[in-house]
């Protein structure tokens, strides 16, 4: 070519020189390349368009993990990346070795890597010569960095032994890889083998519990603190005659045993055996090492995970009961989800405590605990278990829910102060419920704990308010009322501790409302139920749910669930939901705080309610009726609010009893009264109403119909 006349196409040069180009995009998934670097792909010398799939089945698979390792490295450095490339024929054969130079850029909008690069074949030199220790790509050192950034991530995520030794065996050194591999550990003065690869079952039985002075390079390893390397059969021979005659059988030709060292203490050591002569150069005896102390490092915390692990296991096993036999009319599901920090464990405990006179199994009397003592270690966790067990004697012993409590809460006084630390007081939450199942009564008393929520028979979900004091501990002389409640056939009960309606970053208030919309929307059995509500809060969609409070620990969880067979229950075989709810409630003489608590449990009987107004004037009527009660006569007042469906729509009656025999008198009050207004109440918002004598008592009743279609008041069958 003279001087000044133009050059050539880039393209005929590069052909000229036998190099081919190429252009990869993760984006889409294609490899564009030329006719010449079709050729040393060994397709027809033609440009085409492979995707990835197509060109990976080119390649011998290590050489594809290390070109995305050398990729990455290239990007975060801003050097050209440089790899070489050993292209396979349809039987998996060697066809040519290519060394390929690319200069790749990072979309972080498409988060995709784009790479142009060239193809250009290369000698590939014996295995175990000098130059097959030379890096044929003259970038062997940065292939080297890659490998161990890949290998140094896979181990730190590897959380069992397991996972290591699988992330082991599936590692590709630059430029040479083991066939077989193994990892040594030390019981006593013997060795024993962790786990192997490249070698068949059974393989390692002659390798099992080898003494320490034996004449093996593993033990010698182990014994040292020094690497050994065999390049050769021979050296092997040599140095370990009377246990060449182990390693001759596997048909290796280059060994290298390496120490397992963390904290300055050999804790094993780990062999790579190679098929093929190995002349172990510094470098690849540092990558040998560097991959030895990351293995080590990986060991020991899988280690201390997995021992992590069955310490947690065994304290939940010993501290949470087994539900025991089947209950006559009856179903209980529970669950107990640990923290994720730490131990894993905390405080939380549920418990089911046969009482005196009779087994669940047999239908007698039983009691179900929940509770959570303060804090999420060890010592709460003891402090659990000593608290359940106090429990578990004061029941056995026949006291009554108010009893136990009071009991208990000296007994955790007494234990909670710790020793080292007196300003360490801890504190417990409680919750006791007696349960017959003959007859579906509850008797709970409270210390500090969140209220039952009882599912009614057809879906609707409320709380049902119990007396109670305050957490145990606090206090040692408090006093536990207890609080009759009807757990009717259909109807389930849900004990929890407050991490199930805080995890997620949730307060009480928008937890419940999460679990609520579950307990109402679940047709299936118990068991499932408990599934459901463990992942409203843990599985993936809790993710989507989450609250404000999203920088607060994530607390342990107890869930207990108890439900009575009958018409729309969740045990085995239910029928159909019934198309009535009910609520009962029980206000005393000496409880007119309980009021407040008759209309939030109306209010949520009528939360699906089509009119709000009526939801008010009813319980504007409630407030009302029970007031009457406890202002005009000595007596307690029972309070049972049902809904009902028909064809008509759904109507609502409302009925208080109270065991005095004086009839109310409807009256017309001066302007100045201050009484006298509660009938006059009823009739103009009620749809129907009266008053009824009964045997013992009296009750006075009101209706109100959905739709609005009642009956005239001025017709309503009233006993002023």
């Amino acid at each position: 070519m003279r001087t000044g006349e133009p050059l050539p196409a880039v393209g005929g040069v590069l052909a000229a020189l036998a190099t081919g180009v190429w252009h990869w995009d993760t984006s889409t998934g294609l490899v564009t390349v030329d006719a010449e670097a079709a050729r040393l792909l060994g397709l027809p010398a033609e440009g085409t368009v492979l995707t990835e799939a197509q060109t990976r089945a080119r390649l011998h698979p290590v050489d594809w993990n290390e070109i995305t390792g050398v990729v990455q490295l290239a990007v975060a450095e801003g050097t050209l990346a440089e790899v070489r490339i050993r292209i396979m024929d349809e039987r998996g054969r060697i066809i040519r070795v290519v060394r390929s130079r690319s200069k790749p850029s990072f979309d972080p909008v498409k988060k995709a890597y784009e790479l142009i690069g060239t193809l250009q074949q290369v000698t590939e030199p014996a295995p175990g010569t000098s130059a097959g220790r030379t890096a044929v790509t003259g970038d062997w050192r940065r292939s080297r960095e890659a490998f161990l950034l890949d290998a140094g991530r896979a181990l730190a995520e590897a959380r069992s032994t397991e996972e290591v030794l699988r992330v082991a065996a599936g590692l590709s050194m630059p430029g040479f890889s083991p066939d077989g591999l193994a990892v040594f550990g030390v019981e006593g003065d013997r060795l024993t083998i962790i786990g192997h690869h490249g070698q068949q079952p059974g393989d390692e039985m002659p390798f099992l519990h080898m003494p320490l002075e034996t004449d093996y390079p593993a033990a010698e390893v182990v014994r040292t603190g020094r690497a050994v390397y065999l390049s050769t059969v021979e050296q092997y021979k040599q140095r370990y005659p009377l246990t060449w005659p182990l390693a001759q059988q596997f048909g290796r030709r280059s060994w290298a045993f390496l120490p397992l060292t963390v904290a300055g203490r050999t804790m094993g050591a780990w062999m790579a055996a190679f098929a093929y002569p190995v002349a172990f150069t510094p470098d690849e005896r540092s990558v040998l090492t560097t991959v030895a102390r990351m293995l080590a490092q990986a060991l020991s915390r899988a280690g201390a995970a997995e021992t992590q692990r069955e310490l947690t296991d065994g304290l939940q096993r010993t501290m949470l009961p087994r539900l025991g036999p089947e209950i006559p009319g009856m179903t209980l599901a529970a669950r107990y989800i640990p923290t994720g920090g730490g131990l894993q464990v905390g405080g939380d405990w549920y418990d089911m405590i046969p009482l005196p006179g009779g087994s669940p199994s047999g239908g007698g009397r039983f009691a179900l605990v929940i509770g959570d003592v303060q804090g999420h270690d060890v010592r709460a966790a003891g402090l659990m278990g000593q608290l359940r067990i106090a429990l578990r004697a004061y029941a056995a012993e026949g006291h009554r829910p108010d009893a136990v409590l009071s009991r208990a809460s000296r007994f955790f006084a007494a234990i909670a102060p710790s020793d080292d630390d007196p300003s360490d007081l801890r504190f417990a939450t409680c919750l006791y419920v007696e349960v017959d199942p003959a007859t579906g009564v509850l008797e709970a008393a409270r210390a500090g704990h969140l209220d039952p929520a009882i599912r009614l028979a057809d879906g609707t979900v409320i709380l049902r308010n119990t007396a109670g004091g305050p957490p145990l501990g606090v206090d040692p002389d408090s006093d536990y009322p207890t609080t009759r409640l009807l757990l009717e056939p259909g109807e389930a009960m849900m004990l929890c501790t407050d991490g199930l309606l805080e995890t997620g970053g949730h307060d009480l208030d928008t937890g419940w409302q999460r679990v609520r919309r579950i307990l109402e929307e679940h047709d299936a059995g118990l068991e499932d139920l408990a599934d459901a509500l463990v992942q409203a809060v843990h599985g993936p969609s809790s993710h989507h749910t989450t609250g404000r409070l999203t920088d607060r620990r994530e607390d342990d969880i107890a869930l207990l669930l108890l439900c009575r067979h009958g018409a729309g229950s969740l045990g085995p075989a239910a029928p159909a939901r019934p198309r009535t709810r009910r609520t009962m409630l029980t206000v005393a003489q000496a409880e007119p705080e309980r009021i407040a608590v008759a209309r939030q449990q109306l209010r949520e009987l009528l939360h699906d309610w089509a009119s709000a107004d009526q939801v008010d004037s009813a319980v504007l009527l409630v407030s009302e009726m029970l007031t009457n009660v406890l202002v005009h006569t000595d007596a307690d007042a029972l309070l049972v609010a049902e809904v009902s469906s028909g064809p008509a729509g759904r109507r609502m009656r409302v009925e208080v009893s109270d065991t005095s025999d004086d009839l109310p008198h409807k009256r017309r009050p001066g302007e100045m009264a201050s009484s006298g207004r509660g009938l006059l109440l009823i009739e103009l918002l009620a749809d129907t109403w009266g008053v009824a004598p009964r045997g013992e008592g009296k009750s006075i009743w009101f209706e109100l119909c959905e739709d609005g279609t009642g009956q005239d008041p001025a017709a309503a069958t009233a006993n002023p």
